[in-house]
This record gives C-alpha cells, structure tokens and sequence, in this order.
C-alpha cells in the first residue's frame, strides 16, 4: 500500500510539472512598472498574456523582450504591421496615410513630433498609450520588434483585483 506521503508527494510534483510547462509555454505572467500603457493598463497592475498566439494584428497588447537588450520584457500595442508605413506628424498616426483612430489614448500627442518607418515583413512597430510618457519604437535604436521576439499577447488584468478583466 501506497503512504499517504508519497500521494501527497505525487499530488505536489504534479502540480509543479503543470505549472512549469503553463508558465513556460502557455500562459506568461507580467507585472506593469510605469504609466506607458496608461489608461489602458496602470502602473503596478498584472496582466496575464498567451504565449501560443502567433498571429497578431494592429491594436492587439504584446509583451516582448527590450529590442535594445535591456534585459527586461516591455509591453506595448502594435501600432505598425508588416508593410506598414508608420507616419506620425502634428500629433496624429498615420498608417499608410490614413490616420489611425485611437480612443485608448491617455491624452492626445504633443504636436512637434516628427517620424516615419516602414515596417518589414515579420516586423512590428511598437508604442504606449500613454504617448507622452512612453519610451516606445520611437525612441528606440532597433525601432522594430520581430514576430519571432513577441512572447505573449497581454489577455488578462487579474491585479488589482477592482479591475480584473481582459485587456484591450
């Protein structure tokens, strides 16, 4: 007969082999350190992402390593699919000339900024929300973030719990 301590034992290595392969290939868990996705997502709010999706389109929330190698994750939204050109003049997005609507911004952008990149294929172009307090694709020195990079779309707030609910 089997003791009721290696059951249990069992049951435990179980649960940590289910929770290892869900963290590792499944679900990613992220935590949110500044106001760049605001008022989207918050400062200090958990979101949770899919790591399986492949498939992604423009607004969609992505979490993905720092292109630059600041050996952090960021999240963003896809501004910018593979194709695209990305213009941003007099505080408007464009896409391919036609201004992007974009009511999940905090605040409309300051006028003075001036940019424009097309966005290869496999590529993304990345920015905050919160378009005057982020440090996004605009700023950065590899503008381009690759499908093969993203390592999850953000689905889920689940912290704090007052706001639980999908993100979008």
């Amino acid at each position: 007969m089997v003791s009721k301590n290696f059951k249990s034992l069992r049951f435990m290595l179980l649960i940590f082999l289910v929770t290892t392969f869900l963290m590792n290939y499944v679900l990613i868990n992220a935590y949110i350190p500044s106001g760049s996705m605001e008022s989207t997502i918050m400062t200090g709010d958990r979101v949770i992402g899919l790591r399986f999706i492949r498939h992604y389109n423009r607004g969609d929330i992505v979490i993905f390593p720092d292109p630059d190698g600041g050996g952090y994750y960021l999240i963003k939204r896809i501004i910018g699919l593979p194709g695209d050109t990305v213009t941003i003049q007099g505080g408007t997005v464009s896409i391919n000339g036609t201004p992007l609507e974009e009511s999940y911004l905090k605040e409309p952008m300051r006028k003075d900024e001036s940019f424009s990149i097309t966005v290869p294929d496999s590529g993304y172009f990345m920015m905050g929300d919160n378009r005057n307090d982020s440090f996004d694709a605009r700023y950065w020195e590899n503008k381009i973030v690759y499908e093969e990079n993203i390592t999850g779309k953000a689905v889920l707030r689940y912290w704090p719990v007052p706001s639980f609910g999908p993100v979008s």
